[in-house]
C-alpha cells in the first residue's frame, strides 16, 4: 500500500528541459532571427521609398514579398527554436509540496524567464520591422488619393464676368448658336474643372423668364444650367427641343429647362442651378456671377456646396 510520503516523491523534474530552447547553437540561431528582422525592416524602407516615388510594380512586390517573407522566416525560427516547447504537463501533489518540489518548481520557473529575458533585443527588432511594415501600409492613404481637393469641392471657378468658353477654349459669341442648339461650357481659364462644366441652350430667339427674379438671366434667348446632376452628379447631356426637357442618361432624371430646370420625373431631388447670363459690348457671353445655389448632388447641400 503505497503512503503519502511516496506518492510527493512521484513527480520528477520531465517538464524541465522542456524550458530550453530546441536550437542546437542558440546564439547563432538568435543572430539568424536578427538578421532576419533587419532584412525585413530595410526591404519595407525600399518599399516605402519605391512607392512613394512610384517605383514600378516588380520592385514594389520585390519589396514587399521580401520584407514580408523575412518577418515570417525570423517569428517562425524565433518560436521553433528559441521558445519553450510544450506540452507542458505537471502531476498534481497532496498538499502540502515538499521542499524539494517548491525548489525544482522555482528552478523551472526562473529558466523560463531566462528565456524570455534574453530575447529582448529580437522583440525590439521585430517590433521595428513590424511596426515600419504598418506604417508603409499607410501610404495608400497618403499617397495613391492624389492631391488634396482643398477649396476645389466647394467652389466653382465661375465668377463675376467670367467668360463662356468651349473644352477647346473657344470664347462663345452670341450667334454661335441657332435656336434650339446648346455645347458644354466653361468659365475662361478652367476649361477642364469638372465641377464648372455648364450646359448652354437657345430655347428662343428672345429672353424670358425662367423663375421669378431672374428676368435678366437668358439674353437673346440663351439660358445655361449645372451640367453636374442633382441626383448622383453625372452629366445631364441630352437635350430634347419639342418638349424643352434636359435628360440625365445615368437615372433618368428629367428638367424642364423653361421653368428653372426644375425635376419632373426621375430620382432628381431639386433643380438644376441656373447661372446667370449677360453678353458684353463685342457679342461675347459672360456670367453675372457665380452660381446662386449648391452646385452638384445631396453633398453639397449638406456641406454648403460649391458656388
Amino acid at each position: 500500500m503505497s503512503t503519502g510520503e511516496e506518492t510527493r516523491k512521484e513527480p520528477t523534474q520531465q517538464s524541465g528541459p522542456h524550458f530550453e530552447p530546441t536550437a542546437r547553437d542558440v546564439r547563432r540561431t538568435e543572430r539568424f532571427v536578427a538578421v532576419s528582422f533587419l532584412v525585413g525592416f530595410l526591404a519595407t524602407v525600399g518599399l516605402a521609398v519605391a512607392y512613394w516615388y512610384r517605383g514600378n510594380d516588380q520592385a514594389l512586390g520585390l519589396a514587399l514579398g521580401l520584407a514580408t517573407a523575412a518577418l515570417g522566416v525570423g517569428v517562425t525560427v524565433w518560436g521553433k527554436y528559441l521558445m519553450p516547447q510544450g506540452p507542458f504537463v505537471q502531476q498534481r501533489h497532496d498538499l502540502p509540496s515538499t521542499s524539494e518540489v517548491r525548489g525544482a518548481y522555482k528552478d523551472s520557473f526562473e529558466r523560463g524567464v531566462t528565456v524570455f529575458r534574453r530575447r529582448s533585443v529580437l522583440g525590439k527588432l521585430l517590433g521595428l520591422a513590424a511596426g515600419s511594415l504598418g506604417v508603409v501600409a499607410l501610404f495608400p492613404f497618403v499617397r495613391s488619393l492624389g492631391p488634396q481637393p482643398k477649396k476645389a469641392l466647394f467652389v466653382t471657378s465661375w465668377r463675376k464676368g467670367s467668360l463662356l468658353v468651349q473644352a477647346d477654349g473657344r470664347p462663345v459669341h452670341s450667334d454661335d448658336l441657332e435656336v434650339g442648339g446648346i455645347m458644354t461650357v466653361f468659365p475662361e481659364h478652367d476649361s477642364n474643372a469638372a465641377i464648372s462644366q455648364t450646359i448652354l441652350i437657345r430655347p428662343s430667339a428672345v429672353p424670358f423668364t425662367t423663375q421669378p427674379g431672374r428676368e435678366t438671366w437668358t439674353p437673346k434667348g440663351y439660358v445655361a444650367y449645372s451640367k453636374v446632376c442633382t441626383h448622383a452628379g453625372c452629366p445631364v447631356a441630352l437635350y430634347e427641343e419639342q418638349t424643352q426637357q434636359m435628360l440625365c442618361p445615368c437615372h433618368q432624371s428629367v428638367f424642364n429647362i423653361l421653368s428653372g430646370a426644375v425635376p419632373v420625373f426621375g430620382p432628381a431631388p431639386r433643380p438644376l442651378p441656373q447661372l446667370a447670363l449677360y453678353i458684353d459690348k463685342r457679342g461675347f457671353l459672360r456670367s453675372q456671377g457665380p452660381y446662386n445655389e449648391p452646385v452638384g448632388p445631396g453633398f453639397w447641400e449638406r456641406g454648403g456646396g460649391p458656388a
